[in-house]
C-alpha cells in the first residue's frame, strides 16, 4: 500500500536506535525527508548509514539534546517546518519508589515529557496554519498498565497521553491530527540489560530470562514476547499517513495485549 508520504517533512527525535531508528526507516522507505535527532555524531552517522542501506534516500541528522529547550530551540533553527512530527525520545528505568529522587522525576520530566511538548509547540501553528500535519507520541502500556518499579517513568507515559489528547482538540475541523503510540516492552539495544535486571537468575540465557519476565512481570501479555521495534513503526507509519485521517486524539497500542482493559 502506497502511505502517500512522498516528500513529507518528518521529524523524529531519539531515532539513532530502537523503535525511533525503525520508526525512521519507515517513513524514509516511503519516501519520506526523514531528519532525525540523536546525542553522539558516531550513532546519529551510523543510524543513517544504516537506513541508507536498507534503501532510504532522504534521511539526514541533527546531532542535538532534544530533551532541552537550548536543543529544541536548534531543532527549530535547522528545521523551520514540518510535516509530521513523532516525539519519540524517552528514557526508562527501574526504581522503587522511597528511592526515586526529585532529580530522578525532574530528568525523567524534561526527556520523556518536556521534549515533546517543545517541539509541538513549534510546529503545531504551522501545521495548522497549511491544514495538513501529523504528530505523533511514543507513549508506552505502563502509561495505562503502571509497573510498581517504575512508577516515575509511567506518570511520564500517562501524562504523554493527555498532552497528546490536549493537542489534538485544538485540531479541530482541520485535516492536522495528535495521536499516541503505546508500546510494549520492546526488544532494543538495552533491553537485555534491563531484563536481567528484574530476573531471578541474571546469568541466565536470555530467552529463559524473557520467558520468566512475561511470566511473572508481565503476565497479562498475550503476545508472550517482546515487542520488535518494526512492529511499532508499521503502526507510527500508518498514523503519519494520509491516510490515517480519521485517527484523531487517540491512543493506539501496539503492546501485544498486555493491557487487559478494551477502553
Amino acid at each position: 500500500m502506497d502511505l502517500q508520504l512522498n516528500g513529507k517533512t518528518t521529524l523524529i527525535t531519539g531515532a539513532t536506535a530502537g523503535i525511533g531508528l525503525e520508526i525512521a526507516r519507515a517513513l524514509a522507505l516511503e519516501d519520506a525527508n526523514v531528519i532525525i535527532t540523536g546525542r553522539d555524531q558516531a550513532r546519529l552517522d551510523a543510524a543513517i548509514g544504516n537506513i541508507k542501506a536498507s534503501g532510504g534516500k532522504a534521511i539526514s541528522g541533527l546531532l542535538v539534546d532534544a530533551a532541552t529547550a537550548e536543543g529544541a530551540a536548534l531543532i527549530a533553527r535547522a528545521a523551520p517546518a514540518v510535516d509530521i512530527l513523532v516525539n519519540n525520545l524517552g528514557i526508562y528505568e527501574s526504581k522503587q519508589f522511597g528511592e526515586i529522587t526529585d532529580a530522578d522525576w525532574s530528568h525523567l520530566f524534561d526527556v520523556n515529557v518536556m521534549s515533546g511538548v517543545r517541539l509541538s509547540r513549534t510546529y503545531l501553528p504551522g501545521m495548522l496554519e497549511r491544514n495538513w500535519g501529523r504528530i505523533i507520541f511514543i507513549s508506552s502500556e505502563s502509561g495505562l498498565a503502571i509497573p510498581a518499579d517504575m512508577i516515575h517513568y509511567a506518570t511520564t507515559k500517562t501524562a504523554q497521553l493527555s498532552v497528546s489528547r490536549g493537542l489534538a482538540q485544538l485540531t479541530r475541523g482541520t485535516n492536522v491530527t495528535v495521536n499516541a503510540v503505546m508500546p510494549g516492552p520492546t526488544r532494543s539495544d538495552g533491553i537485555e540489560t534491563f531484563l536481567r535486571s528484574q530476573a531471578s537468575d541474571p546469568s541466565a540465557p536470555i530467552k529463559e530470562i524473557e520467558a520468566e519476565f512475561f511470566a511473572t512481570a508481565r503476565s497479562s501479555s498475550i503476545l508472550q514476547r517482546m515487542v520488535e521495534a518494526e512492529e511499532v513503526a508499521n503502526l507510527v507509519a500508518y498514523l503519519a499517513s494520509p491516510r490515517s485521517s480519521a485517527t484523531n486524539g487517540a491512543a493506539l497500542r501496539a503492546e501485544g495485549g498486555l493491557v487487559n482493559t478494551i477502553a
